[in-house]
């Protein structure tokens, strides 16, 4: 039934692939031998799943790898479908409900300031999903950023940054600030007002 929705066995297998194994990179022959399926039913494929943006490639040591791009805009609605556990949906809301690890967040010692963009609000173009500022543990933002990714089921691109460097960047409207700023993303903690000054 879902391979004549999509078209093609192979696409479907490709698909069932990549999005159980996010993160991880395949070369072609490796994935022939995943999927069982012919080299060139493969390569024509990636292919049609590379221009559409659903998988991206890298070459390392003269070998062309792919794996799921999960910045791709419909990743989530794939990967609920082909995946083997459901992803959850993108949040929107600032509920501790909604987001499990919010309260994670506000036990860290040091977070003066924290953004939400990018694949975590909907309808976010910024390549950034996360902006910390403060004085934070390493350690414990490492701790955070792998809660939430597991809770979204995706990696995700995040930023610690100095108040003092933050402040700064801010009043000189640099462009990496204003860019994360200027996207949809919602505002989970500002002790100190600093958006809003």
């Amino acid at each position: 039934m879902i391979d004549a929705l999509f078209g093609s066995k192979t696409r479907v297998k490709l698909l069932h692939l990549f999005l159980n194994n996010p993160g991880k990179a395949f070369y072609v022959r490796e994935i022939t031998r995943l999927i069982d399926e012919q080299i060139n039913s493969v390569r024509r494929e990636l292919s049609n799943m590379l221009e559409v943006g659903i998988i991206g490639s890298s070459s390392t040591d003269n070998r062309l790898y792919y794996e799921v791009n999960q910045r791709y805009e419909h990743y989530l609605p794939f990967r609920s479908m082909f995946a083997d556990q459901k992803a959850p949906p993108v949040l929107e809301s600032k509920s501790d409900s909604a987001l499990p690890w919010l309260k994670y967040l506000r036990e860290i010692k040091g977070v003066r300031l924290a953004v939400i963009a990018g694949v975590l609000v909907s309808g976010s173009a910024s390549n950034i999903d996360l902006l910390l500022v403060g004085d934070a543990s390493e350690k414990k933002v490492t701790a955070l950023v792998s809660i939430i990714e597991e809770s979204v089921g995706r990696e995700l691109s995040y930023t610690v940054m100095k108040y003092d460097e933050f402040y700064y960047r801010l009043s000189v409207h640099d462009r990496f600030i204003t860019t994360i700023l200027a996207n949809k993303h919602s505002v989970l903690l500002d002790s100190d007002n600093i958006l809003n000054a």
